[in-house]
């Protein structure tokens, strides 16, 4: 029920977005760079769930992240991006969130002082849009603050056109799974 398009580009920088066949919206979306020994790095997840801290706890058995900790996540719907902060129990009225032009980023602060966090639009800076602090909204159930920025009508279009575009674009194993290495 998903499909995976996977972009490299002449900077060396690597794509990889899923998404849903039958509504065409984007799960997930991760950027990989080149390291400088030349070989592939770490996938940075921009879209959709964090990697799972299952993985990196079996590296380390020593030291793992408390399961309670804050999960930052953006997860975008048709008109509108969308993060999710898990595990912040404080009622709505603690929370503040705004817009810093000048530094092209969100923030978000409580007035108790237990959670701040800075975060950048990356998809208004590839298309050189500037913030607006009108389509910055937020809402806070069941233990997760969630941010939600209106996408600009530039943004909606070239969405639209891109979708347009993967319609077109035949699936490069036709969905058999097996890898021919011949």
């Amino acid at each position: 029920g998903k499909r995976k398009i996977h972009y490299l580009f002449e900077d060396g920088k690597e794509m990889a977005e899923e998404y849903e066949v039958k509504t065409g919206q984007l799960v997930s979306r991760k950027w990989r760079e080149k390291n400088t020994l030349g070989g592939s790095g770490k996938w940075q997840v921009e879209v959709g769930e964090p990697a799972l801290p299952l993985l990196e706890a079996l590296e380390s058995d020593l030291i793992k992240e408390s399961s309670s900790n804050p999960v930052f996540m953006r997860k975008d719907t048709r008109t509108s991006f969308q993060w999710r902060i898990r595990n912040l129990p404080y009622p709505k009225e603690v929370y503040s969130v705004s817009v810093e032009k000048e530094q092209r980023c969100c923030v978000i602060r409580t007035t108790n002082k237990k959670y701040y966090k800075k975060f950048s639009i990356p998809d208004l800076d590839r298309y050189q849009l500037p913030l607006d602090t009108a389509a910055l909204s937020f809402t806070h159930a069941n233990n997760t603050l969630i941010i939600t920025y209106q996408k600009p009508k530039e943004i909606l279009t070239a969405e639209e056109q891109l979708q347009k575009e993967l319609k077109e674009i035949k699936a490069a194993n036709n969905g058999d799974g097996d890898c021919k290495t011949q």
